[in-house]
């Protein structure tokens, strides 16, 4: 596994950029700018993350393009197949959504017509579309996993996968994510191997946090930092490198540069036995 950060830190250039993570053993970065910025721009941040052996892990797109209204959903679907462009043009591994939803002013929410069919089709319709006008060779559009709208189980997953039918069509792996019940969480070893298990040879890029069931009733699953949960790391950082030992893992969702320092070195003494060091010297 190589790791990442959600997070451009504070920079200056792109060479600073590329050069701040690359000395904090970074391997994966997640591309800071978006198919909005000049041409030049773009390639500047590319040829910075080459110059520096950082493998473009991801490229967000976080639109809704499942929105009720006409405008915004237009909009949304015209930027995620600009951002899958541009990062078919950089070599990122992902283009990386959500995917959305019609049914309230929350474009992430959770909402009973989240699993209707008629949302199953909206969804499917929706990354055939995004993929077959981006037209991509080397980026996989992926859709990371939610608690509470497609897919939020490996199953969810590998049937969208078959709805889809495109080989451009991806994994993003956000487990967290998906464990949204106190099964999930007290066997949560076990759900680990079924996703792994389930998604295996589709999954590019993965998110890596952790997970706390708190003391007060009724149930209330908390996203964390690393370290602060339950999950067991070990075992999340072995099933990703048997998938690939090259295999992004972007620490996300902190509140500071700071944090994501801290957590970036707690990860790193926790898993060293499974971060890749290859080409550390230079």
């Amino acid at each position: 596994m190589i790791l990442g950060l959600a997070t451009p830190l504070t920079y200056r250039t792109p060479e600073e950029w590329a050069r701040k993570h690359k000395a904090l053993g970074c391997k994966a970065v997640v591309f800071p700018v978006d198919c909005t910025a000049t041409e030049s721009e773009i390639e500047a941040f590319h040829k910075a993350a080459m110059q520096e052996s950082l493998v473009i892990a991801e490229v967000g797109i976080w639109k809704n393009v499942l929105s009720a209204d006409k405008y915004e959903r237009e909009q949304a679907l015209e930027y995620s197949i600009n951002q899958l462009r541009m990062a078919d043009r950089i070599g990122a591994l992902c283009c990386v959504n959500i995917v959305g939803t019609p049914h309230g002013p929350v474009w992430d929410g959770a909402y009973a017509g989240n699993y209707s069919p008629e949302t199953w089709d909206m969804i499917v319709k929706s990354i055939q579309h995004i993929i077959d006008e981006a037209k991509p060779k080397n980026t996989k559009f992926a859709i990371e996993p939610m608690p509470w709208m497609v897919p939020s189980s490996p199953d969810e997953y590998l049937k969208l996968i078959q709805a889809v039918d495109r080989e451009a069509f991806g994994v993003h792996m956000d487990l967290v994510n998906m464990i949204n019940c106190p099964q999930r969480y007290l066997f949560a070893d076990a759900f680990k191997e079924e996703c792994f298990e389930k998604l295996h040879g589709k999954i590019i890029s993965c998110h890596l946090k952790d997970i706390l069931l708190l003391k007060p009733f009724t149930v209330q699953l908390q996203e964390c930092a690393c370290g602060e949960g339950m999950l067991n790391l070990e075992r999340y950082a072995e099933l990703a490198s048997w998938e690939n030992p090259q295999i992004p893992m972007i620490i996300e969702h902190l509140e500071s540069d700071d944090a994501y320092l801290q957590s970036l070195q707690y990860v790193k003494n926790r898993l060293s036995d499974y971060i890749d060091r290859k080409g550390d010297e230079r």
